[in-house]
C-alpha cells in the first residue's frame, strides 16, 4: 500500500467559499445576515470534485490512500476570530469526513483546528476530541502562526501549547505542523511562509526539551523539513553547541518528514541526510506548485517519481511509503481495518 500522508481538500465543491464569504462579510456589516451552519454541498458534488481531482491523480501515480484535510492556505487563522475559526473549522471538517465516508478507501482525515491569535489553545480540545472521537481522523494540522506571517505566539516548545499536545497524547494521534496563508507582504504563502513555518519549528524543538515533556508526542513537519535538511550540519552543530543532545534522540524519535519535495535532487538529498526511519511519503496533492517541469515533462507534484528513482532498498521503500505513515499514524490501522483495507 502506498500512503500520501499530506494531501489538500484544494479543489473543494462550489457552494463553499459563498459561504465563507458571508462569514467573513458578517465581521464588517453587523446587518448582513450569518451564514447557515454549513453550506449546502451534495454527495454528488463532492463526488466530481474528488473524481476530477484527486483520486483521478491517485490512480494515475499510483498511490493508493490519502492523509487528508482543509485547503492549508484557507484555514487563514488570522481572519476574524475564534467563533470564526470555530466555525470554519467545523464546517471544513466535516467537508473532509464525508470524503472519507464517500471514498473509504481512498481518504482518511486530518483536522483543521479552530485556532486564533492571542487565544489560549485549549480551545481547540473539543474540536480534536470530536474529530478524532466521532469523525474517525487520525491527526491533525497545527498552525505555529495562527497570526498569519508575524508570529506572535509562544514557541512551540512553550507550556503554553502543553494543553493540546496533552490532549494529542492522550488521544495518540500527531501533529502536523502547518502554517496557514500569509498576512505579512514580506512572506510569499507557499514560497516562503510555509518554508519558513516548517524550519523555524525544528529550530524550536532543538532550542527546548519538549520531548522529555512528551515521550511519546509526534509531529510530521512538511514540505521536506523546510531547509532543514539543506542545513543538516547546521542544526547538528546548534544542537551541540546549546549543549542538546544529538538529534537522534533529542528529536528523531518524535519528528518526522515527508517527501512533498518536488525535484530529484531535493529528494536525494532529504534521503542522504534524513533517517529512512523518519521519512513519509507524501506529494501535497493538489497542491502548492502545479503545472509540468519543462526539465522532467511531468507535474511537480508527482513526488512518487523522484522516490522511486532514489535505489533504496524494498525495506527502505516500504518504510516510506507505508510502514512509517502506519507508525506515526497510530490510529491509522484501527481505520484501516475498519474499512477492509488489511
Amino acid at each position: 500500500m502506498i500512503i500520501d500522508c499530506h494531501g489538500h481538500y484544494t479543489t473543494e465543491p462550489a457552494p463553499l467559499q459563498p459561504w465563507r464569504d458571508r462569514q467573513l462579510a458578517g465581521l464588517v456589516d453587523s446587518n448582513r445576515p450569518l451564514p447557515g451552519p454549513a453550506p449546502v454541498i451534495s454527495d454528488d458534488q463532492i463526488r466530481e470534485t474528488i473524481e476530477k481531482g484527486q483520486l483521478k491523480k491517485q490512480r494515475e501515480r499510483g498511490s493508493d490512500l490519502t492523509i487528508f484535510s482543509p485547503r492549508a492556505a484557507g484555514m487563514a487563522h488570522h481572519v476574524g476570530n475564534q467563533k470564526t475559526s470555530e466555525q470554519w473549522a467545523t464546517v471544513c471538517n466535516d467537508l473532509i469526513y464525508r470524503v472519507s465516508e464517500l471514498f473509504p478507501k481512498n481518504f482518511i482525515g486530518v483536522a483543521q483546528l479552530p485556532q486564533s491569535p492571542g487565544v489560549d489553545p485549549r480551545n481547540c480540545i473539543p474540536e480534536i476530541e470530536r474529530v478524532v472521537n466521532e469523525l474517525g481522523f487520525v491527526g491533525v494540522n497545527l498552525n505555529p502562526d495562527p497570526s498569519g506571517g508575524y508570529w506572535k505566539e509562544p514557541p512551540l516548545t512553550d507550556k503554553w501549547w502543553y494543553p493540546v499536545y496533552e490532549k494529542l497524547v492522550e488521544l495518540d494521534v500527531p501533529a502536523m505542523v502547518h502554517v496557514s496563508n500569509s498576512c505579512n507582504p514580506c512572506f510569499h504563502a507557499t514560497g516562503a511562509h510555509y518554508i519558513n513555518g516548517d524550519t523555524t519549528a525544528f529550530m524550536q524543538f532543538i532550542q527546548g526539551n519538549l520531548f522529555k515533556d512528551f515521550p511519546t508526542l509526534k509531529f510530521i513537519i512538511p514540505h521536506g523539513g523546510g531547509a532543514v535538511p539543506f542545513h543538516w550540519g547546521r542544526y547538528r552543530g546548534l544542537a551541540q553547541m546549546l549543549k542538546k543532545p544529538l538529534l537522534s534522540e533529542h528529536l528523531l524519535k518524535n519528528v518526522y518528514f515527508d517527501t512533498c519535495v518536488y525535484h530529484l535532487p531535493g529528494m536525494q538529498l532529504l534521503s542522504k541526510v534524513i533517517p529512512t526511519d523518519n521519512i513519509l511519503f507524501a506529494s501535497e496533492m493538489i497542491g502548492a506548485v502545479q503545472g509540468i517541469d519543462p526539465e522532467t515533462g511531468h507535474e511537480y507534484d508527482d513526488t512518487k517519481r523522484y522516490v522511486d528513482q532514489l535505489g533504496l532498498s524494498a525495506e527502505d521503500l516500504h518504510k516510506i511509503y507505508e510502514g512509517n505513515a502506519r507508525k506515526v499514524y497510530s490510529r491509522l490501522d484501527g481505520q484501516l481495518k475498519k474499512r477492509g483495507l488489511i
